[in-house]
């Protein structure tokens, strides 16, 4: 009697523990079903990227327009330095006065820089048509970033030099006895003048290109 009441007090004290049902039927399993609105997130999603692919293949198009001018302004700055001379009508038996881009250190480095700077953007031009393919690719846009900036800093270097040059040749320096000579060499000074010029300008596209580069970057991450 004592173990009967002992077993049905254990029974009452044990949680009953339920047993899941099995399904004798075919095992089946279950998939869950997409949400509703699946197809139209996807759908837009392809259309952002259509829209962010044409979007791209535009700047590159601009990319390849505005490069082509740099190379062009940058070989123009190069051949106008160093086809531009001058020589004095008087000279006598032993001296002859003349003005070249080779007197100067500065401006023969002018000459190199924009010809390194102008077969550089014309190389480039490849590349650009790849941007202009596959808008979407990254590695040869940041190839692109990265030498335009290299020789924006170049092209930007030997425009300032050159400039103080032209600047001294213009209006000469009394503390260093530097004596203006455009008063003689005017056709030599108004071409150096203009050949600095263009490579002012092609450095300004360089760094456009770069700040374009950057700004197609930042909207592929």
């Amino acid at each position: 009697m004592d173990i009967e009441k002992a077993g049905s007090r254990r029974e009452e004290e044990e949680p009953i523990v339920q047993k899941p049902k099995l399904d004798k039927g075919k095992g089946k399993a279950h998939v869950f079903a997409p949400p509703m609105n699946y197809s139209r997130i996807m759908e837009k999603h392809k259309q952002e990227k259509v829209n962010m692919a044409s979007w791209k293949r535009g700047v590159a198009i601009f990319d390849f327009v505005l490069r082509l001018i740099a190379a062009i302004t940058a070989m123009a700055a190069a051949a106008k330095m160093a086809t531009t001379e001058e020589t004095l009508p008087f000279f006598t038996q032993f001296l002859q006065f003349s003005a070249d881009y080779t007197d100067l250190p500065t401006l023969s480095s002018f000459v190199i820089v924009n010809s390194i700077v102008g077969g550089y953007l014309t190389l480039s031009l490849p590349f650009s048509i790849v941007c202009i393919i596959r808008p979407l690719a990254v590695p040869p846009r940041l190839f692109l970033i990265l030498c335009d900036t290299a020789m924006m800093g170049l092209t930007m270097m030997a425009a300032s030099a050159s400039a103080a040059i032209v600047y001294l040749a213009h209006n000469g320096n009394s503390s260093s006895n530097w004596l203006p000579v455009c008063q003689q060499f005017g056709d030599f000074c108004q071409g150096t003048s203009g050949a600095v010029v263009a490579s002012f300008i092609a450095a300004a596209l360089l760094m456009f290109l770069v700040v374009l580069s950057a700004f197609a970057l930042k909207r592929s991450t």
